[in-house]
């Protein structure tokens, strides 16, 4: 199933897209995509909801990000290795981890806002996945038992304030609007192997990223069963995987984010994102 969240911001409903592509209302089902009501049991449950015979949602309005709020929204730096050798970075021998702040989330096509002063904006193409079932010292091989569902992100970055002002990257990764997600999350019994999904960025209509997530260091499944070992991961919880080579803070000269930039990206089966950048 294609989940997602529908209308104008801080009023979404629930939806689901049916098998005809049609966006249905299922709010008379669950209120809403939360960490109180996301569960396998809740996918169950749709999956023998008769859809069809659920409300239309209005056509051509607002998505929102697929899910209303997180508990923990982690992020994984340099799981690629042609993005940390363009970034000058070693290899990893571990997951790094950091965290973005929950209230990042944002529409899928929503307006990215430049935090005031902000002089090295950037963009990074990342699947991103949510939790369906606590984790807590979760083995590799049973890990992917617990995703959600599997949505596209943009880890839209400031790089001034991650590399060049000390203490933690989530400073840099943090400010309101640096968290697209959507615009649906893809239930895991749909997706057959989420090691092998292309991904694009192009800013302002010239390609910058192109992946697939079969390149990354630590693969999702190895991802979770790493962090359980760390923390507790509930569901609802949103991790974001890394990103392939393209960034702007590697190319030579650096190219950083300015206002009217647009920004355009895609993983196969996960859709499509636009969004504007703001300078506030």
């Amino acid at each position: 199933m294609k989940l997602l969240r529908f209308g104008e911001k801080g009023k979404e409903k629930p939806g689901v897209i049916d098998r005809n592509g049609i966006v249905r209302d299922i709010s008379s089902l669950v209120p809403d995509f939360s960490p109180e009501t996301i569960s396998l049991s809740l996918l169950d449950k749709l999956s023998k909801a008769n859809l069809s015979a659920l409300p239309e949602a209005p056509k051509n309005g607002r998505i929102g990000a697929p899910v209303s709020r997180v508990g923990h929204f982690i992020a994984i730096g340099l799981n690629y290795a042609d993005h940390a050798a363009e970034t000058g970075a070693p290899i990893p021998k571990e997951p790094i981890i950091f965290s973005k702040a929950p209230n990042v989330l944002n529409g899928p096509n929503d307006d990215v806002l430049l935090p005031k002063g902000s002089v090295k904006g950037d963009w990074e193409v990342e699947l991103a996945v949510v939790i369906g079932k606590r984790c807590d010292y979760v083995e590799e091989k049973d890990a992917l038992a617990h995703v959600f569902g599997y949505a596209l992100c943009n880890d839209v970055s400031e790089r001034e304030y991650q590399v060049e002002r000390g203490g933690q990257w989530m400073k840099g990764k943090s400010a309101p609007t640096f968290g697209p997600l959507g615009p649906w999350l893809v239930t895991a019994d749909e997706m057959d192997n989420p090691q092998n999904l292309d991904m694009f960025l192009d800013l302002n209509g010239r390609r910058m990223q192109t992946g697939n997530t079969g390149t990354m260091i630590f693969p999702v499944a190895g991802i979770i069963a790493y962090l359980s070992r760390f923390m507790v991961l509930d569901p609802g919880d949103v991790i974001t995987t890394g990103t392939p080579p393209g960034v702007g803070m590697g190319m030579k000269p650096p190219l950083y984010l300015k206002n009217g930039d647009v920004m355009h990206l895609g993983i196969k089966g996960l859709g499509e994102q636009t969004q504007k950048v703001v300078a506030r």
